[in-house]
């Protein structure tokens, strides 16, 4: 059975509640509130499913905004929450070089996640079937018929959930073993020109003029919603972090020195981190403990997307449940992805290949939307082949030989 929306929050911080529920979702990201919606919108004649999606209250355990961006062709189910959309890409060489793609019948869509959640949460308060909890979870266990989720709120109070299934998408605490671990670290400036700077039809997706680091790859991104605004970051592939006051450095180097924007403010910051590893990321921690997002493999480990991964694995996993099917999450890249994706790690990660010219050539050479969907894993093996005609092939294949002796380690950076 399901519980009010507002009964786990509106008691003393002294009563303990217990909620019964076929699924609890943990985390309130991009997996646990596309998994919220997706079973707030049951399809017709399907298996009834009850759900409790258990969010971090305002405060220290809340993530905060970010930005999420993906693309997908024509209309799609978060439009009205996005920001805005694009039908061109821009790549720029580390010589001021430029590739300008057209990406139809695809559109690159930026969707932020204060809009995203709004969505869900209307949807989910029109839904008999789904109910928001405000807690923060401090274990799940595994109980007779199911799972146990024990959680507290912000006055203090306990709740507990039972569930026949349980999906968890907190990341995990330490990333599994794998022979190559990066970082796509990145900060962002969202940012008010006086004069008007941007191509509002174009992200710069990649602009490789920014300083390279001794190892690893820079690059800055910039995604326009007006002639003078954009979100301008600064992203590393590297393996280690940087502190505030570097980010802001190469941010302001890049937003006055690269792309000359003159007077400015910035209104608004946003920071992370998005491991690429080629670890393999295990999709259930108990009988009926399932993980969910980035903590089940869903980032693309050579690029750091996930947000179409998510909304695969969630679409099967809302599937499964509304036909009354086991639902474990399924891999979010197929094995070939995820073999080239370790390959071009590896290579990245020696020194084999250089980055900016690799990815260059790449967007220079392939159909931006061949690209795209290769990146999205969603090319057949004749197409992935021809792609990988335009890759520095005495690199990549000397990495592909040396990747089976590379033994799998837990990551410094953990």
């Amino acid at each position: 059975m399901g519980v009010e929306p507002d009964a786990a929050v509106g008691v003393g911080p002294d009563r303990a509640v217990d909620v019964e529920s076929d699924v609890a979702v943990v985390g309130a990201g991009a997996a646990g509130l596309s998994l919220a919606l997706r079973l707030a919108r049951p399809p017709a004649g399907a298996h009834r499913v009850t759900a409790v999606l258990l969010a971090a209250p305002p405060g220290p355990f809340r993530a905060a905004r970010r930005t999420w961006c993906y693309w997908e062709a024509g209309a799609g189910p978060y439009d009205e929450a996005l920001t805005t959309s694009w039908q061109r890409l821009r790549v720029r060489s580390g010589d001021g070089r430029t590739v300008d793609a057209a990406i139809a019948p695809l559109r690159y869509k930026m969707l932020r996640s204060d809009a995203f959640e709004a969505l869900v949460g209307r949807e989910i308060a029109a839904s008999p079937c789904v109910t928001r909890v405000e807690a923060v979870v401090d274990r799940v266990e595994s109980a007779r018929g199911g799972a146990l989720v024990h959680a507290r709120r912000a006055d203090g109070g306990r709740v507990t959930v039972r569930a026949r299934w349980v999906f968890d998408s907190r990341p995990p605490g330490r990333l599994p073993p794998a022979r190559t671990t990066l970082l796509q670290h990145f900060r962002g400036w969202f940012v008010r020109t006086r004069r008007p700077v941007f191509d509002a039809a174009t992200v710069e997706l990649m602009d490789f003029r920014t300083p390279q680091p001794t190892h690893g790859l820079s690059f800055g991104y910039v995604l326009p919603t007006g002639p003078h605004e954009a979100l301008v970051e600064y992203t590393e592939f590297s393996r280690r972090v940087l502190d505030r006051n570097a980010y802001d450095r190469a941010l302001r180097h890049y937003t006055t020195r690269i792309l000359g924007v003159g007077g400015h403010e910035v209104t608004a910051c946003e920071q992370g981190v998005i491991p690429m590893t080629d670890a393999d990321f295990p999709r259930q921690a108990a009988a009926s403990v399932f993980r969910i997002g980035a903590a089940a493999g869903a980032t693309r480990p050579a690029t750091g997307y996930t947000f179409s991964a998510v909304q695969r694995q969630t679409r099967a996993v809302a599937a499964a449940l509304h036909a009354g099917r086991r639902p474990l999450p399924p891999r979010a890249h197929s094995a070939r992805s995820r073999l080239m994706d370790a390959v071009l790690l590896h290579a990245l990660d020696h020194g084999r290949v250089d980055g900016p010219a690799f990815f260059t050539r790449l967007f220079t050479r392939v159909p931006a939307p061949r690209l795209l969907r290769f990146l999205d894993g969603r090319t057949s093996l004749p197409e992935d082949l021809s792609i990988g005609l335009h890759v520095p092939v005495t690199a990549i294949l000397g990495s592909a030989l040396a990747l089976p002796f590379v033994p799998r380690r837990s990551s410094p950076a953990d």
